[in-house]
């Protein structure tokens, strides 16, 4: 349920960009995009746009397909964590997070069962402190120059 939920957030961003590319893409082509001078960038100013949407929706697609074919483990509370752990983090206000490690898509966010479930990749400082651990570890985090600890209450 969670991926699928993450899918259909990608796809509905895919579907949107790749509206906006095309957009681009013929105002780049248009005849009215066509130099009258040589300050006007019209033209290449819409080129630009187009190849960088064009690279954007690259990305999501792989995004999309990582989504749906992905192998999702199974994890117990002695599982050390990795890619695709789906994981209960508890501050010192007994507030809950919940992290799911992935290798892309990082800082994504959806709700599931009225939680707050959000992306991180290892290559987050989130992600990196995560890789390995198990539940009842503390982990420490720099978010904004402040060092917060959690507890790792529960992985799924």
């Amino acid at each position: 349920m969670l991926l699928e939920l993450f899918e259909a957030q990608v796809a509905a961003t895919l579907a949107t960009l790749k509206n906006s590319a095309r957009a681009a893409h013929e105002a780049a082509t248009h005849s009215e995009s066509k130099a009258e001078d040589q300050y006007d960038t019209r033209g290449l100013e819409a080129a630009y746009l187009a190849g960088a949407q064009s690279k954007r929706v690259s990305e999501l697609e792989a995004l999309l397909a990582l989504f749906r074919f992905v192998d999702v483990r199974s994890f117990s509370m002695e599982t050390p964590i990795a890619s695709t752990a789906l994981v209960e983090l508890t501050n010192a206000q007994q507030k809950r997070s919940y992290p799911f490690l992935m290798p892309q898509g990082g800082g994504m966010q959806v709700v599931l069962d009225e939680k707050t479930v959000q992306v991180v990749t290892p290559h987050s400082p989130l992600g990196e402190a995560l890789i390995g651990r198990k539940v009842g570890d503390f982990i420490q985090v720099e978010i904004h120059r402040v060092t917060k600890e959690f507890e790792i209450t529960a992985l799924w």
